[in-house]
């Protein structure tokens, strides 16, 4: 049995529906969805009922909202998490798999970032993640509690939300130029991120929630490509993934405009450590991933106007 809780804050239920039309009948029946809050401890109660693993996704995501709402950010990042890692102490479930972030790697400039490594946090996003492996590893040493956390770098992939103020850049840019207008980047394009398609992190959460491997557990490990790429970079790739299917249609360069409040200037994960522990092994590497991506927006996107 597969159970899934959301409260579709930032995510939207034909994502899940589109997913079950995908597999077979009996697997989808073999899934059922709790629509509610994680900050809410008797649903957290109510979701790890019989449960063997969990794999703890739900935040609110961006680097950019939680300096504009801070409070909101931690009620969901840090009460939600706490509500979730007691109930699934209580239920006694067997993993508690969760994410974290290269947020927390905060203003450490060292290069690539290995996980015994971080600096100051620059973001109430940051500090959130920050204490989420705190708290999972104080939750490990006390109540002998197996946990280990997924360190995420900059996830991209299909069915991601391309609207809104704090959508992130990959999805918004190709929904912008499929449907021509403006693109933007923030700073002068050289800052570089380790972007990781979804498959490597869906590999990455079912390698963490079933090794039987002692050294693993209790660790938090980098989930990425292992590789840099600049704004700049990505921009072109995704321009030229677009003008590949149609030729014909013009992409525009982007406009530039300032720093975001709180941004990590570099990020580039040491992936050695996913690899050697939990047998990690990237599918996609950044272009691959884009392709991938790429095909689903086109397909759901307005195309290019003739």
């Amino acid at each position: 049995i597969v159970v899934g809780v959301d409260n579709f804050s930032t995510g939207f239920q034909e994502n899940i529906e589109d997913v079950l039309s995908k597999v077979a009948p009996g697997q989808a029946a073999r899934f059922s969805l709790i629509t509610g809050d994680i900050r809410d401890d008797s649903l957290c109660r109510q979701a790890c009922q019989g449960i063997d693993i969990v794999l703890q996704e739900a935040a609110l995501g961006s680097v950019s909202r939680s300096v504009a709402d801070p409070a909101t950010t931690n009620q969901n990042n840090v009460d939600g998490f706490l509500n979730m890692l007691i109930a699934a102490r209580d239920a006694k479930v067997a993993r508690f798999v969760f994410a974290s972030s290269s947020s927390v790697y905060g203003d450490c400039t060292d290069l690539p970032k290995i996980e015994d490594h971080i600096g100051k946090p620059l973001s109430p996003y940051a500090v959130t993640k920050y204490l989420n492996e705190l708290y999972a590893g104080v939750f490990g040493r006390l109540y002998d509690f197996s946990c280990i956390g997924l360190r995420y770098f900059n996830v991209f992939g299909r069915r991601q939300n391309p609207n809104g103020a704090y959508a992130a850049v990959i999805p918004k840019w190709f929904n912008s130029l499929i449907r021509r207008e403006k693109t933007f980047i923030n700073g002068d394009g050289a800052t570089s991120r380790d972007f990781c398609f979804i498959d490597n992190v869906v590999q990455a959460n079912l390698l963490a929630g079933c090794t039987d491997n002692p050294a693993a557990i209790g660790q938090v490990y980098n989930i990425a490509c292992g590789e840099r790429t600049t704004l700049n970079e990505l921009h072109s790739m995704i321009r030229k993934l677009l003008e590949s299917v149609d030729p014909d249609c013009f992409y525009p360069e982007p406009e530039y405009r300032g720093f975001l409040p709180g941004d990590v200037r570099h990020s580039h994960a040491d992936i050695d450590k996913a690899v050697r522990l939990l047998g990690y092994c990237p599918t996609h590497m950044v272009q691959e991933g884009l392709t991938k991506t790429a095909a689903w927006y086109l397909q759901h996107g307005t195309g290019c106007p003739k």
